[in-house]
């Protein structure tokens, strides 16, 4: 039996802490609950909306018609060989404890991702990365729910046609409900050091042989040097994707500032460091009222207190429109909306 509730306020439910309503809730459990929620959802002609950890959205508005929180639970190892494991995990599985458990079975591949808030169903939608690592690269698999056919369909690595923060699920919202997320990992350990930091923080340990466990320490000692805990300041992680613009762009700023961070691209693009940018336009540490860019990392956005979406999404026009002045470089949003403004 599914639990209903009506007009529901959703600050506990999203880590900018923005308060707005829910007209109607149903926490989901299970398939079977998601599809008596969705059935209950086709009878009365309400839109659905689907809220995972809340960690990656800015609440524009009042939310109508359904909001499914998904709480689905369940691990298990699937598949043993001498190189690779695959493991799978429900799509409601809380993302860092999901990672944390990898490195109890003693695999290694998910340690760079440490540490990022949301669940394990929202991280192919977003292709997530950091520190050198995205989700791309040691997907497996995932089984996800059509609501235009019904079915629940099976999608490859090939299938989820994934790229920088971006994936075939984000480029057809509202059509794949995301159940199950299969992962390949490595059965020895294998780490990634490139990111400098990391690498850094990797070489003063003085160990000499890979260990995803304390590469995963690492991780999470820079994420809490470097970006707030949603739980003291409220925020939505990275507000703005890293830009990828042409090389002769790229080439013409670094005549101008030699010192930018640039990245050259496999497909000739150039992608740049948009916190670099907000930096430089002068934004770090900007405050307005309850609204403000981050002391210590000018990508992040923060509630300081009751800000609502509208006033998040002004702060992040204004510094975005900065920074096309002063460097002719678009700035996207990461975080999606939900609600009506």
């Amino acid at each position: 039996m599914i639990a209903l509730e009506s007009n529901v306020d959703l600050r506990a439910y999203n880590t900018l802490a923005v308060s707005e309503r829910a007209e109607r809730l149903l926490v989901v459990e299970d398939d079977r609950q998601l599809q008596e929620a969705l059935a209950l959802a086709g009878e009365h002609d309400w839109p659905v909306t689907l809220l995972g950890g809340g960690s990656n959205l800015v609440l524009a508005g009042p939310v109508a018609g359904l909001v499914l929180l998904m709480r689905s639970r369940g691990r298990r190892v699937l598949s043993r060989s001498s190189q690779a494991v695959v493991i799978e995990a429900a799509a409601g599985e809380n993302w860092h404890d999901f990672v944390s458990w990898s490195l109890d079975l003693g695999l290694s591949g998910l340690e760079n991702l440490s540490l990022i808030p949301g669940t394990v169903g929202a991280a192919p939608v977003q292709n997530i990365g950091a520190y050198g690592v995205e989700v791309k690269d040691v997907f497996h698999s995932l089984d996800a729910l059509d609501r235009q056919t019904g079915e629940v369909k099976y999608f490859s690595l090939e299938d989820s046609e994934f790229s920088y923060r971006d994936s075939h699920f984000k480029r057809s919202p509202g059509r794949y409900i995301i159940l199950r997320v299969r992962f390949r990992l490595f059965s020895r350990p294998q780490i990634n050091i490139a990111y400098a930091p990391l690498a850094a923080a990797w070489q003063a340990t003085g160990l000499r042989f890979p260990d995803p466990r304390v590469v995963s320490e690492l991780v999470c000692t820079i994420r809490r040097s470097k970006l707030p805990d949603p739980k003291v300041l409220p925020n939505a992680g990275s507000f703005f994707k890293n830009p990828l613009v042409p090389q002769a762009a790229a080439d013409a700023l670094l005549l101008r500032f030699p010192g930018m961070p640039h990245f050259p691209q496999a497909d000739g693009l150039c992608k740049l460091a948009a916190g670099w940018l907000i930096e430089q336009a002068g934004w770090k540490g900007f405050r307005q009222g309850d609204v403000g860019v981050h002391a210590a990392q000018a990508l992040v956005l923060v509630n300081y207190g009751m800000a609502r979406g509208a006033d998040i999404l002004a702060l992040a026009a204004d510094v975005a429109g900065d920074v096309q002045q002063r460097f002719g470089v678009s700035l996207e949003q990461e975080p999606p909306l939900l609600g009506q403004p």
